[in-house]
């Protein structure tokens, strides 16, 4: 087999070379073809008229709470922070929200833990890099539940993050891959963690 020629594709009469990602734009595929403006609104402004309150960043340990790689910004994970001055009944230590879901928490309080989390990342994003308007879309998401074994709707505790992050930057740039997978624990016996990949505007 000729290699070289096998990289081109054939269709309908013009030749394809490599991803078909290229051809699509950025803002519809995640690919970094072409400069990514979206959504076109300002962030740090829809967080407010969200009403939403963000916790005070927590202190990192020996990790980088954020890291940028060329038009990537990668996130560690983060656990549920509550914000100062904010009150819930979901079971909590005083500053995080804490036990297993499917035992300590049900699936609607470990949604609601899922969406501190974005609420947190959220803090240390802005405390770490700066200008949340800087963000172009969500890439990847990857949740990690702490649940009963016999627990299995880990797609929809991890829900509350990928809503908040959906209103935030909207149905396309809010939305992007991402797995839920359940955990025997987690740090703490927190009920969820979350990491992410964003692209940055160019």
């Amino acid at each position: 087999m000729n290699l070289k020629r096998s990289s081109f594709i054939k269709l309908g009469g013009a030749t394809a070379v490599g991803s078909m990602a290229a051809m699509l734009g950025s803002c519809a595929t995640g690919a970094s073809s072409a400069p990514c403006s979206c959504p076109g609104w300002d962030i740090e402004q829809r967080i407010k008229d969200l009403g939403l309150v963000l916790p005070v960043a927590p202190k990192p340990g020996i990790f980088k709470p954020v890291l940028v790689s060329g038009n990537m910004l990668y996130t560690s994970g983060f656990g549920p922070d509550i914000p100062v001055g904010v009150v819930t009944d979901i079971p909590n230590n005083g500053t995080q929200i804490i036990g297993r879901v499917g035992e300590a928490l049900t699936l609607e309080q470990g949604k609601v833990a899922a969406r501190y989390v974005g609420l947190t990342m959220l803090a240390i994003i802005k405390e770490h890099f700066g200008d949340l308007n800087r963000i172009c879309r969500l890439v990847k998401t990857l949740g990690m539940v702490n649940c009963t074994p016999d627990f299995i709707q880990m797609p929809a505790v991890v829900n509350g993050f990928s809503e908040l992050m959906r209103d935030i930057w909207g149905e396309d740039c809010g939305v992007g891959v991402r797995s839920s997978v359940g955990m025997a624990s987690l740090p703490s016996n927190i009920p969820v963690e979350i990491e992410c990949i964003f692209e940055l505007k160019s």
